[in-house]
């Protein structure tokens, strides 16, 4: 049965040294041993702890597991785990097998290094059996420290991986909130970002539903599903690219609607490609969702929901960005955590009004809204709008005071006037560039 008492992680640490059936090792690269030293502190270690070991040394490493281009990386993590695992059984599984559960912790971390300058982030890997004897079974997980320091990330390492061991003998069943014991008492300190299962006691889990599930419950600040590739985690994507992002709700699935998105991405990876050196590697481009209802007091949108509108996106060859939050700033929040490049919005005037209307819960309202949008190399793209359907949005969202002018039934973002004071802001952004109006179809390329 599984497990739903609440347990610090001391008494976690503890009950797996006492559980004469779990035994295993340890492998942890970049943030101390931390994991291993819960294990060892609240006594019995022998009862669990069959090996443990650091190897920082990259020629150590190296020797170990192989030589490989990156070590904080997918491939090194899953180097270890078949390293470990395979020597653990060699060594016990003739004397141990029958009534042990064996497991390979393995961990390859960057920790914030000493002037603060890099991203922390990490792999995290278990192996193990569900039974003794039984198949081996992998949970593998990328992390973001966010921690302001190293000695905490640390902390929050150990916390983490004693959740993960515990839950996996303990809660497994607990599918729907397995996660949330993971990530138990370091909910704010650690994200993760991507998850990948294999093995038996795993059978029937859907990896693009976890990663939505990751979202929905707060323990990802947003999650990547690539249109050609398996899932991966953002950094993997954005990691020092220059990029486009493109945000909707995409609720309407079909494929009128589907090459209007792909028609609007089309030209704001057209517009950056104009502004990049010719040199420059290619802009990569995303349509974003956010788990969050477009308007306050709307329901949020559901786990099968979010992954209908993934899948309609990758059937017409769109990479998808699933965020937490729906604001413009939160997305360039994190992008600004990978990548110094140039990132671009590219949206429809529709999303341009209720940027400007809306009512923002910051100390700083509207105003800090739009200098955290804009605190770093980022432009929006303004897409121009059949007249009536601008004015539907409008009317559809009570939005007042709104006027413009149409060329041919086209609004382009330059005609779009919002009521004072914030047409003032507005005039602001579009002369400094900031807001950048795409061209009206049909027209020539100078119409201002």
């Amino acid at each position: 049965m599984p497990s739903t008492e609440k347990l610090n992680t001391h008494q976690k640490a503890l009950r797996i040294n006492l559980d004469s059936t779990s035994y295993g090792s340890f492998a942890e690269i970049g943030a101390g041993q931390e994991v291993v030293r819960w294990f060892m502190v609240v006594g019995g270690a022998s009862g669990t702890v069959a090996k443990s070991i650091s190897a920082y040394d990259k020629e150590v490493s190296d020797d170990l597991y192989g030589v490989g281009a990156r070590y904080v990386s997918k491939e090194r993590l899953q180097a270890m785990l078949d390293s470990e695992w395979a020597q653990l059984l060699n060594q016990l599984n003739n004397s141990r097998g029958s009534s042990t559960r064996f497991f390979s912790f393995v961990d390859t971390i960057s920790a914030r290094n000493y002037a603060g300058t890099n991203e922390p982030h990490g792999w995290v890997g278990l192996r193990f059996q569900s039974q003794p004897g039984g198949q081996p079974n992998d949970i593998v997980l990328h992390i973001n420290l966010r921690d302001p320091s190293n000695p905490l990330e640390q902390g929050a390492i150990g916390i983490l991986g004693v959740n993960l061991i515990y839950a996996v003998f303990y809660q497994l069943q607990l599918n729907e909130s397995f996660f949330a014991s993971v990530a138990e008492a370091v909910e704010k300190r650690i994200e993760i970002d991507y998850v990948e299962t294999r093995g038996p006691a795993f059978e029937g889990w859907d990896q693009h539903a976890l990663l939505v599930q990751l979202v929905c419950a707060g323990l990802a600040e947003a999650v990547c599903f690539p249109c050609t590739t398996p899932p991966v985690p953002p950094i993997e994507v954005l990691h020092k690219k220059a990029g486009v992002l493109a945000p909707g709700t995409f609720e309407h699935v079909d494929s009128a609607h589907a090459a209007i998105h792909n028609q609007l991405l089309a030209s704001g990876l057209k517009q950056l490609r104009a502004e990049l050196a010719q040199e420059h590697p290619a802009p990569a481009g995303f349509f974003c969702l956010s788990a969050m209802p477009l308007r306050d007091g709307d329901p949020a949108p559901g786990i099968a929901d979010l992954l209908e509108r993934i899948d309609a996106l990758h059937t017409h060859g769109g990479d998808v960005l699933l965020f937490r939050e729906r604001e413009l700033y939160s997305m360039t929040a994190l992008l600004n955590r990978y990548t110094k490049e140039p990132i671009r919005f590219v949206v429809g005037l529709s999303l341009i009004v209720r940027i400007w209307d809306y009512r923002y819960s910051l100390a700083g309202s509207f105003l800090e809204a739009l200098s955290r949008l804009f605190a770093q190399n980022v432009r929006i793209y303004a897409h121009p709008m059949r007249s009536d359907d601008l004015r539907q949005v409008i009317q559809s969202i009570s939005a007042s005071g709104w006027q413009w002018t149409d060329a041919d039934g086209w609004v382009s973002a330059r005609q779009l006037h919002p009521p004072p004071p914030l047409s003032y802001l507005y005039d602001y952004v579009l002369a400094s560039n900031f807001l950048v109006p795409l061209e009206i179809p049909g027209e020539p390329k100078d119409h201002r």
